[in-house]
């Protein structure tokens, strides 16, 4: 009786000096209240440059060409592309603001016509407005947007794993993703626009002459610039989490009580 009642206890105290173990291997890998605010804080701001960059690279309001309005016709056209389609619009000349020279707005009510571009599926030039597109441009506009999204999803996923399982290590992997994607989008930006101006040079010998043309950014496209600029702001804050805790309590010490 008293060789069980030894047992009993001795395994009583290896459980509970197992338990005690993992609670405090719980509380080391664990992340405070106030770092949990704060990385819950950074991921906000990123999931807004997040929002605006699913918005922009899945519309088609990158750019507006709009040709100019032409005395006698009631009707002009205007198109609007962005990495996936174009929309070209028969507008009526009424609805076009009366100081306005050319076509436009494309937000204006009108009879549309929107195509997938072929360069994705059979490697075919568009042509809008008598202009043939340079496909190698806006292919790669459209792979490092891409890019910059899964590059994006990944980083979102290494901030999850933090919150959820205290993978601290996992923060700065999340930054370095969110500043790549916040970069690709803004390279894809500049290739996009590269493009449209390459589009505009393509001008097709072939009758009917092209029409005189101009174009305009758009709403899409200031999308795509702020959630670049953004996801690079978050990738900074989550860089800043990572950095040892002296430097900045050195510049700001807690307050204590004065001695007196």
């Amino acid at each position: 009786m008293m060789w069980s009642n030894f047992f009993l206890q001795e395994e009583n105290r290896r459980r509970g000096a197992a338990g005690r173990r993992r609670a405090q291997g719980q509380l080391g890998s664990g992340l405070t209240p106030e770092r949990e605010g704060k990385v819950k804080l950074a991921l906000l701001l990123a999931a807004v440059g997040a929002t605006l960059a699913v918005l922009s690279v899945g519309t088609e309001f990158w750019v507006e060409l709009n040709t100019y309005k032409a005395n006698g016709s009631a009707v002009c056209e205007a198109a609007h592309l962005g990495l996936w389609k174009v929309c070209t619009k028969r507008l009526w000349q009424a609805d076009v603001p009366a100081g306005r020279e050319t076509c436009g707005p494309a937000e204006l009510p009108g009879e549309a016509n929107c195509t997938y571009f072929k360069f994705f599926t059979t490697g075919e030039n568009a042509r809008i407005f008598q202009r043939t597109t340079k496909k190698e441009v806006n292919l790669a506009a459209a792979v490092i947007a891409v890019l910059g999204l899964a590059v994006m999803a990944l980083g979102c996923l290494c901030i999850i794993m933090v919150l959820s399982k205290g993978a601290e290590f996992l923060l700065r992997v999340g930054a370095v993703c969110f500043g790549l994607s916040g970069l690709l989008l803004l390279v894809s930006l500049e290739v996009f626009r590269h493009s449209v101006r390459v589009l505009l040079q393509r001008v097709s010998p072939e009758p009917p002459p092209a029409p005189r043309l101009t174009y305009e950014y758009s709403w899409s496209l200031g999308c795509g610039m702020g959630a670049g600029l953004i996801l690079l702001l978050g990738a900074g804050c989550f860089l800043l989490l990572t950095l040892p805790s002296w430097p900045w309590a050195s510049l700001c010490p807690k307050r204590g009580h004065r001695a007196t």
